[in-house]
C-alpha cells in the first residue's frame, strides 16, 4: 500500500462519476483534489457528495500540481479530447470505457502515453471482480485445456428515462446503445479470458425503446484467433434485469460466473482450493442488472489503487488501453457486421462506423 495518497481529478460529473467519487473517498491511496464539469449544479452535487474542490475549467485541472491522475468521465466520444491533453500536461489517466469511438482516436491516446511517459488506464473495473481474477487464473495456468467457448449473457433492463437523462445517450454516434456502452464490460471480458478475435456476426434490434433510435437488444456470434467460439447476447430491454452471466468452456473445464457468484467450477483434475472458489460471491455486490445505479464502487477503487501502484512500480495498468482497443474493434465489427447483415473479419479496415 502506498505510504502517500497519489492526488486525483475528475472530468465529467454525470451518472458514472458517483462510483468514481465514492472509489476516491474509501481508498486508503487515493485523494480527490478537485473534479470539473461544464454543469454547475452537477460539479457542486458530485463536489458536495464525494469531496475535494470545484475547479473552474479543465484547464484548471491540468495546471494542479496535486493532481496525479485525472480521471476522464466525459461522453465516449470525447474522450481523446480530454485524456489526450492530460497526458501532454504531464497526467496520469484513467479513461472509462469505450476508451473511444474510433480506433484512431485510441491510438492517438496511446501515443500521447508513450510519448509522455505516462500510465493510460481504462475503466474495465470487472477485471478486478474475484471470480473473473479466479477465471482468469485457470486459463493462464492451463486447467481448461483448449478453450472451446466463451459466452456472455447480459439481460439488463433500462427505462426510457435512462436514454433520455443527457442528450448524448441518444446518439449513436456519440457512444450510446447496448453494444459499446453496456455490452462492452462483457464483450472485453470474453476477449480478456479467451483471446483476440478474427471473425463477427452480429444482429441488431430495438425492442422496448422506440423513443430511441438506438439498439437496445444485440446478438452475435464470435470467432476467436485460437479456434473457440462465442455468444454475445446483450439487451437494455428484459425487465426486471439479472446480473450480467460469463461463459467460459474448455476440453477440461467449464466455468461460469453470475455477476460476483461462481455458479459452475467443474475441472475433470479437482484441486483442494476448488470448494474456495466456487463459494465465490455468495455475498455478492451489485452487478448493474436492474438499474444504472445498480452497481457497488469496490471494483472501481481496485483499478483506481492498480493506477497507483503501477505508477509507484513503473508498470503496466491491469487494463491497459491497447487491449482496450481490440474490444472496441470487436464491437465496432459488431455495428459492421449488423449494418451489413454479414460475417465481418478483423482486423478491421476502417472505424468510421458512426
Amino acid at each position: 500500500m502506498s505510504d502517500n495518497r497519489m492526488g486525483f481529478g475528475v472530468v465529467g460529473c454525470g451518472l458514472v462519476s458517483q462510483f468514481h467519487g465514492a472509489a476516491i473517498m474509501n481508498s486508503e491511496m487515493a485523494d480527490l483534489i478537485a473534479a470539473t464539469d461544464l454543469d454547475e449544479a452537477r460539479l457542486s452535487e458530485f463536489v458536495g457528495q464525494w469531496g475535494g474542490e470545484e475547479a473552474e475549467s479543465f484547464e484548471a485541472v491540468l495546471e494542479d500540481d496535486r493532481i496525479d491522475v485525472v480521471n476522464i468521465l466525459t461522453p465516449n466520444a470525447m474522450h481523446a479530447d480530454f485524456a489526450i491533453p492530460a497526458l501532454e500536461a504531464g497526467k496520469h489517466v484513467i479513461v472509462e470505457k469505450p476508451p473511444e469511438m474510433k480506433l484512431t482516436r485510441t491510438d492517438d491516446m496511446i501515443a500521447a502515453a508513450e510519448e509522455n511517459d505516462r500510465k493510460l488506464a481504462i475503466c474495465l473495473q470487472v477485471h478486478f471482480r474475484e471470480s473473473i481474477r479466479a477465471m482468469k487464473n485457470a486459463v493462464e495456468e492451463g486447467r481448461f485445456g483448449k478453450l472451446l467457448e466463451g459466452d456472455a449473457y447480459m439481460k439488463w433492463f433500462r427505462d426510457t428515462s435512462y436514454y433520455l437523462m443527457d442528450d448524448w445517450r441518444g446518439k449513436r454516434e456519440q457512444g450510446a446503445g447496448v453494444t459499446i456502452q453496456h455490452a462492452f464490460h462483457y464483450i472485453d471480458l470474453l476477449h480478456h479470458l479467451v483471446g483476440p478475435v478474427k471473425v463477427v456476426d452480429a444482429r441488431m434490434t430495438n425492442l422496448a425503446h422506440p423513443d430511441v433510435q438506438l439498439e437496445d437488444t444485440l446478438k452475435a456470434f464470435l470467432y476467436f484467433e485460437n479456434g473457440a467460439e462465442g455468444l454475445v447476447e446483450a439487451s437494455t430491454a428484459l425487465w426486471p434485469g439479472r446480473p450480467p452471466r460469463i461463459e467460459v468452456n474448455g476440453e477440461n473445464g467449464t466455468a461460469i460466473t453470475e455477476g460476483e457468484v461462481m455458479l459452475a467450477w467443474d475441472f475433470r483434475e479437482a484441486r483442494p482450493e476448488d470448494q474456495d472458489i466456487l463459494a465465490i460471491g455468495r455475498d455478492t455486490i451489485a452487478a448493474g442488472g436492474t438499474g444504472a445505479a445498480d452497481l457497488s464502487y469496490e471494483e472501481h477503487m481496485w483499478l483506481i489503487e492498480d493506477m497507483v501502484e503501477a505508477i509507484e512500480q513503473d508498470r503496466d495498468p491491469y487494463v491497459t488501453a491497447q487491449s482496450a482497443r481490440h474490444t472496441l474493434e470487436i464491437a465496432l465489427a459488431m455495428y459492421q457486421s449488423a449494418d451489413a447483415g454479414e460475417p465481418v473479419e478483423l482486423p478491421l479496415e476502417s472505424d468510421s462506423v458512426f
